[in-house]
């Protein structure tokens, strides 16, 4: 038993903490200058964050991966339930309610892990031909992608929905698509986009786009702006960065966390953080090379990385005007509890994956 605990813990990806903690570290250095209550409060996800991240890398996914396509569906039913008794808030109707624990669940959080797992499960049991991809597969693929895209635009979560839709298709990118799929989706996205404009995007949705292309930014976006510039090259003290002290910068620990990270470490700091994000990503990415015949570590790294990647980049895109403001929070930075926890959980399952992959192998050696 002990040389098969030492095998599992051999596997484990150690990078990725390494990545992960100064992402943590730093997020919560900002938020505790900033609100003490806040800090404290993000002190208890991280502790919860650590117990869940240790219960699910014992799971024993490898064996149960079948159960995968329940749990698919499961979330897809979840998903539909917010439709009749779903939660209402500013506007969007997103969260279930938990009447016994008196609060609500966010099934477009929860579905993520579980849509990254299904794709792996799909590939696993139908793998690329060496010329990729044809139309018949990627319209099966499409399917399992498509399904929870438009039930979580419907909500409306347009952010999350499109960051989903472009995991799952980047996914099959990296795995291999014959280049003749990619040029006629292309061609159909360019002949469609004014029928998606004038007809599937909602009144607000195409507000945001409108102010976007407009000269003049929001007054959220302004301020961050303002906050950004005003770190200079190497940021400012705490009782100087003033944009964020005296409240002119809003929601500065959540969604705008970047901008006062520039303010308070400049344009150096700010690079220094891009960099780290893309070691982060870029090391998943690696993992198809070194897993090649494993489609379930394959698509669960690249899912991941991507996910990691379009938040990442929608999020700074946004703070500093580039991009609408669509309330996607800066991954493993940003102060909350769901979006931290959910994002513990899929590295959890990733590490999972990695370190009990040779799970067949310790078995039948403990049995001669």
């Amino acid at each position: 038993m002990r040389l098969f605990d030492k095998r599992i813990i051999s596997h484990f990806d150690y990078l990725l903490i390494l990545f992960v903690l100064p992402l943590i570290y730093l997020s919560y250095h900002l938020i505790s200058e900033t609100n003490e209550i806040l800090a404290n409060k993000q002190l208890i996800y991280f502790t919860l964050s650590f117990f869940t991240f240790i219960i699910v890398f014992i799971l024993p996914i490898r064996k149960k991966l079948r159960l995968i396509p329940f749990l698919y569906w499961l979330g897809i039913l979840l998903l539909l339930a917010v439709e009749f008794w779903g939660v209402t808030k500013l506007g969007a109707k997103r969260w279930l309610p938990l009447p016994i624990l008196n609060t609500t669940m966010q099934p477009s959080e929860l579905i993520k892990p579980i849509y990254i797992l299904m794709l792996g499960y799909l590939i696993h049991n139908r793998p690329p031909p060496k010329k990729g991809y044809g139309f018949t597969d990627f319209v099966y693929f499409s399917f399992y992608i498509l399904v929870p895209f438009l039930l979580i635009a419907k909500e409306p979560d347009l952010g999350t929905a499109l960051v989903l839709l472009l995991v799952g298709y980047g996914i099959l990118f990296i795995v291999g698509v014959n280049w003749k799929v990619w040029t006629s989706i292309l061609l159909v996205i360019g002949i469609s986009s004014p029928f998606i404009y004038t007809y599937l995007i909602k009144d607000y949705q195409k507000k945001r786009i409108k102010d976007f292309i407009s000269e003049k930014p929001s007054y959220h976006v302004q301020q961050s702006i303002i906050a950004i510039g005003s770190g200079g090259l190497t940021g400012k003290l705490s009782e100087d960065a003033t944009q964020t002290q005296l409240k002119f910068l809003p929601i500065a620990t959540s969604d705008f966390i970047f901008a006062y990270f520039v303010e308070r470490y400049g344009f150096l700091g700010a690079i220094g953080l891009i960099i780290l994000y893309g070691l982060l990503i870029a090391h998943l990415l690696t993992l198809n090379y070194y897993f090649k015949d494993d489609y379930v570590i394959r698509v669960f790294a690249s899912g991941l990385g991507l996910l990691l990647f379009f938040n990442m980049s929608v999020n700074i895109l946004m703070v500093i005007g580039f991009a609408p403001v669509v309330g996607l929070p800066l991954p493993m930075f940003s102060y909350g509890g769901s979006s931290f926890i959910n994002f513990v959980v899929i590295f959890a399952i990733l590490e999972n994956l990695l370190a009990f992959r040779y799970m067949d192998l310790y078995n039948y050696e403990r049995k001669l």
